[in-house]
């Protein structure tokens, strides 16, 4: 008998520095369904732990070599993606260089804490980033 349990994923809230000061976080567009904005992220590969899929994910779709800060949270509401029963695990995390679009990413741009509270993003990205918003003391 197959064993069914949720996807597991990841997705990072990239704080970008540019020489030490904070610019904003990085956003996505997705190439893919469903269609919008998103934090960058994607799904776990079976015999990798999460730190190394966030990074690993974090250079496949946005191009940055990403220093992990700490833990955001375990978002696991089974109605969080319209496809499927999906687990993400959320790190923060900062990069120094300006992110680039790439596998999943139709482009990819840094977002200013102001410009935030304006998204619309999809899954539940804005829950994610309204907790993001409160744990570092911004709202």
């Amino acid at each position: 008998m197959a064993i069914k349990t949720p996807h597991v994923a990841v997705d990072g809230v990239i704080e970008i520095y540019n020489e030490g000061i904070f610019q904003g976080i990085v956003l996505i567009e997705r190439k893919n369904p469903p269609y919008g904005y998103a934090l960058p992220g994607g799904f776990v590969d079976i015999g990798e732990s999460v730190e190394d899929a966030l990074k690993r994910e974090m250079k496949e779709e946005v191009q940055l070599d990403v220093e992990i800060i700490d833990l955001l949270g375990v978002y696991s509401n089974p109605k969080r993606d319209s496809r499927f029963h999906t687990v993400s695990v959320v790190y923060i995390c900062k990069a120094n260089q300006n992110p680039i679009a790439a596998d999943d990413a139709k482009s990819a741009t840094v977002i200013s804490l102001n410009d935030l509270q304006d998204m619309d993003l999809v899954f539940d990205h804005n829950e994610i980033i309204s907790h993001y918003l409160t744990i570092r003391g911004y709202k």
